[in-house]
């Protein structure tokens, strides 16, 4: 588990830097691994964006000297990369609550991130099946939605994106116009912080005329890692991404080429069901 550990590394190289300019280039680096991979990865194993974790970690530190010395709060700001009390203070508030000056003045209960380890498990129990697929670039249409990631929003927009389209009989008149993949959610366009990704409902283009209210995309060419996922939606789909970047990408060698992510629903029977089949399409590189 080399890589996990290179993980390790790449954590303990923020700890020692927070208080200078962290770059994600930088902290990639010291993971061996691309930018884009390595967001994703942190991103899947822990629950945040590496800036999200890099913030708290600083407020966290802040908190502390804040209330257990003299410190000034223009100093604690550019300390820890504020450029203004004011930006200090709004982003002191959206984590612990107070604004730094209650805190310092008065005792109150403070929100605490501490550091993050990672514990290396050599499992091998259950084998992760898996095909390598090439496909060359491909269109769909559909209907997308923006969101960020912190604190894990993206999950509760998509799944509420997800009953809208089945309540309003968007994902029945798409499946009826669906190609050989079936219905597909697609997560791509992430800002360079992982904080926000574009996520779209759709299926390969099989039709002349797109109705006004819907958009196409172009899907890369890419060679694809292609996941099986059985179970029942929506507590399934989870568990697999879990395991492809806590295991299988750590096992493989392989990397995540910064293209789209694509989970593909293929069956027509109840998503509910204990049988049910799905897959997740991963675009990767040596």
């Amino acid at each position: 588990m080399e890589r996990l550990q290179r993980m390790i590394d790449s954590i303990e190289f923020i700890e020692m830097n927070l208080e200078e300019e962290l770059k994600i280039e930088e902290i990639a680096q010291k993971a061996f691994m691309s930018k884009f991979h390595f967001q994703r990865m942190f991103s899947m194993l822990t629950g945040f964006t590496v800036s999200e974790y890099i913030r708290n970690r600083r407020l966290t530190k802040a908190a502390q000297e804040l209330v257990n010395s003299d410190v000034k709060i223009i100093d604690l700001a550019l300390k820890y990369g504020y450029e203004s009390p004011e930006a200090f203070t709004k982003a002191f508030r959206n984590i612990h609550g107070i604004s730094p000056s209650i805190a310092k003045k008065q005792s109150h209960t403070l929100k605490a991130y501490p550091k993050l380890s990672f514990q290396i498990q050599l499992k091998g129990d259950v084998e992760m099946d898996y095909k390598i697929v090439e496909k060359e670039a491909f269109s769909v249409v559909g209907k997308s939605i923006r969101t960020t990631t912190v604190g894990g929003e993206n999950n509760r927009k998509i799944a509420e994106f997800w009953n809208e389209a089945n309540s309003n009989g968007f994902s029945s008149q798409l499946a009826k116009n669906c190609g050989p993949l079936g219905l597909l959610g697609i997560c791509f366009e992430y800002d360079k912080e992982m904080e926000n990704l574009t996520y779209l409902i759709a299926a390969e283009k099989n039709m002349e005329s797109v109705p006004t209210d819907w958009e196409e995309r172009i899907i890369p060419a890419a060679t694809w890692a292609v996941f099986p996922v059985n179970g029942p939606m929506p507590g399934a789909m989870p568990k697999v991404w879990q395991r492809i970047f806590s295991e299988w990408f750590p096992a493989t060698g392989y990397e995540h080429s910064g293209g789209p992510e694509m989970e593909v629903y293929l069956s027509d029977s109840d998503p509910s069901s204990a049988d049910y089949y799905s897959e997740i399409w991963i675009p990767i590189k040596k």
